[in-house]
């Protein structure tokens, strides 16, 4: 379990000083009103295009490889929105951890929050199934306004990032686990507790399995969201937050927890959770982060998708 830790001295020293330079300039930002931040963040994401080759690399053929069908027009247009998401972004991050839960409740609409208050109703526990959007720390904060639960997270590198990072998530979260802490998931799902999980990155060989995902036939899928439904048996309720064009602000759909969530094997579940996950994708593909090296692992004796791009780390 993790709370607010105290801050430290040791986080003032000098190999620091940028880390908390970017934390200042962002605090800055967000500052600003809605439209302004807006147009700032859309204008840095189509900057950042020329800043973050290798990751424009990742999301072409990351694209390339979940939909073949799409022609290069469409691609091209694709990936410029996704980068103007991008940009959004990293200030929804600073909106996340910095605006007050006035403000940022006046910008977004919620469609299906008595989709969650029937489940609480019974005391059973609730796995919020919240995708890698890069709108998803915006999402996860105004869910956590709404309905306090408990944010499944990777602890950062950088201890002043780990700190601010936490502090922010804490604003509507009771409190953190960290991703590997499956036990105490288990433990506080079965207390009837709210979980916030993540299923769609690639988390490795050891902790996955292999099932399609849009066009990929093998795509590891983790192992996690199995093990959970079957030893807590929550409810399973997927959630997407969305940024309307326009600066007109968010929408969060929450829907109906689902029904028949197959238990019978680690593919099977993979396979159903794939399948949920491309249709949330699917609500707000530009918004999605695709810049990351989603098929990374291989089967056994299968090569890398990647070829060339093996030398790109995340």
């Amino acid at each position: 379990m993790i709370k607010i830790s105290n801050f430290k001295l040791s986080y003032l020293h000098p190999q620091y000083w940028i880390t908390w330079l970017g934390i200042t300039i962002l605090y800055l930002i967000v500052l600003l009103p809605y439209p302004v931040i807006h147009w700032l963040g859309i204008r840095l994401g189509r900057l950042s295009k020329y800043f973050l080759k290798k990751r424009l690399k990742i999301a072409k053929y990351n694209l390339k490889l979940c939909f073949p069908d799409m022609n290069s027009q469409q691609l091209q247009k694709l990936i410029n929105k996704n980068f103007e998401s991008v940009g959004m972004g990293l200030f929804e991050t600073g909106m996340a951890w910095f605006w007050s839960n006035k403000r940022v409740q006046r910008w977004f609409t919620i469609k299906g929050k008595d989709n969650i208050e029937k489940i609480q109703l019974t005391g059973q526990g609730i796995i919020v199934i919240g995708i890698h959007f890069l709108t998803l720390e915006l999402g996860a904060r105004i869910f956590g306004i709404l309905n306090p639960g408990i944010g499944v997270y990777r602890p950062n590198n950088n201890p002043v990032m780990d700190y601010l990072q936490t502090r922010g998530r804490l604003n509507s979260n009771k409190f953190m686990l960290d991703r590997k802490n499956i036990k105490g998931m288990i433990r506080n799902l079965k207390k009837g507790e709210i979980l916030w999980y993540a299923p769609d990155h690639d988390y490795g060989y050891q902790k996955s399995v292999f099932a399609p995902f849009f066009a990929v036939k093998y795509a590891a899928s983790t192992i996690g969201t199995h093990i959970l439904a079957k030893l807590a048996n929550p409810a399973i309720i997927p959630f997407t937050p969305r940024r309307l064009d326009d600066a007109k602000g968010y929408e969060l759909l929450i829907k109906p927890a689902i029904i028949h969530f197959p238990q019978q094997d680690k593919i099977s579940t993979a396979t159903f959770m794939n399948k949920l996950i491309e249709q949330e994708i699917m609500q707000a593909p530009d918004q999605y982060m695709w810049l990351h090296r989603r098929f990374k692992t291989r089967p056994d004796g299968m090569p890398s998708l990647y070829g060339n791009l093996n030398k790109i780390h995340d």
